[in-house]
């Protein structure tokens, strides 16, 4: 299993655990974490699972997003920062810890 930290803006963290393979986003969705929205599904096509990935989970996500995933950055409803991903684009490993804030809206 792996482990998801969700810091919501308002400080307060939901903490989940994961399945290896899903995402942040699916495993966000699918225990009703506040927040992220996803809704396209996971298939890049909206940004409504924006997070901001603290510093010590920017590598384990595989560091900055891919160019069409930066192009769907510039539409998220809040200011996107240097270490924004969309979360249905990051994959949990199996053992792995991962923290994540999420935006004031989606």
């Amino acid at each position: 299993m792996s482990t998801v930290v969700y810091t919501h803006a308002d400080g307060t963290t939901t903490t989940i655990e994961g399945r290896p393979g899903d995402s942040i986003m699916e495993t966000a969705v699918r225990n009703g974490v506040k927040g992220i929205v996803g809704e396209c599904g996971g298939s890049l096509s909206c940004a409504t699972c924006h997070v901001f990935v603290a510093a010590e989970t920017f590598e384990l996500v595989g560091g900055p997003a891919s160019d069409l995933e930066d192009d769907m950055l510039d539409g998220t409803a809040v200011d996107r920062q240097d270490r924004s991903r969309l979360s249905c684009q990051i994959k949990l490993a199996d053992g792995c810890e991962y923290h994540v804030t999420t935006p004031k809206a989606q």
